[in-house]
């Protein structure tokens, strides 16, 4: 159980810091000058969390991760349902207190105009960018992430000690050309949190966050797993 208590907290943390830093923090306004605080913001929380709760859980706080690290044959089926269940949960939780901190502002919150960091793509939202570009953002900022955590922490070859930072600053990475196309959601739990409490056209977009990374996901997983398959 410890391991879904921490991969339950350690989502909520990840999209209280990080949703927060746009939505407390205002960097969402500034954009494109706000995109690295708000990359940072993401990043290093991933980072905290790994040397915080990796040695209990792995700290994949991301189904994709969960999915990916299944399909290459890194953990157990018997384990991928709870560990996704811990995630989402904890994604929704995490936006639950962002939420009661921000209406907690004395001048007021509007969250169905100010948004709660919620992902999404079109007219009106960051780039304005179509579904098509949406989906290609969402599957390769996902693969290069995938690729670079089942590299880093692969036993062959890797560097599970530097694991937190590789894969902090991978993230940073991919915030900085596809934030602008979708918010970069790349982690159905992180996509999830905010559209329950935003709902409307964030909950009627959800589909692609949850699809999408999950299918990258897999398909670096199962290219891990052919790969070492070869070198055997």
């Amino acid at each position: 159980m410890n391991k879904y208590v921490a991969e339950l907290f350690g989502t909520a943390m990840l999209v209280l810091v990080g949703c927060g830093s746009v939505v407390l923090g205002g960097y969402g306004q500034s954009f494109p000058l706000g995109i690295l605080p708000v990359a940072l913001a993401f990043g290093l929380t991933v980072m905290a969390m790994a040397y915080g709760i990796g040695a209990i859980s792995g700290c994949h706080i991301n189904p994709a991760v969960t999915l990916g690290l299944w399909a290459a044959g890194r953990m157990p089926t018997s384990d991928v349902p709870g560990y996704i269940v811990a995630q989402l949960v904890g994604g929704i939780i995490g936006a639950g207190i962002l939420y009661i901190i921000a209406m907690g502002k004395l001048a007021g919150y509007d969250i169905a105009t100010a948004g709660l960091g919620q992902n999404g793509w079109g007219e009106g939202y960051l780039g304005g960018y179509g579904t098509s570009s949406a989906v290609l953002a969402e599957f390769i900022g996902t693969l290069v992430f995938l690729v670079a955590i089942l590299g880093v922490t692969q036993n062959k070859g890797g560097h599970p000690a530097m694991a937190g930072l590789a894969i902090g600053l991978t993230l940073v990475l991919v915030h900085l050309p596809f934030v602008n196309v979708t918010g970069l959601g790349v982690n159905p739990a992180r996509s999830l949190g905010p559209a329950v409490f935003v709902g409307g056209k964030a909950i009627s977009q959800l589909w692609l966050f949850l699809v999408v990374p999950s299918i990258a996901g897999l398909c670096a997983g199962f290219f891990f797993r052919m790969a070492v398959r070869r070198e055997e």
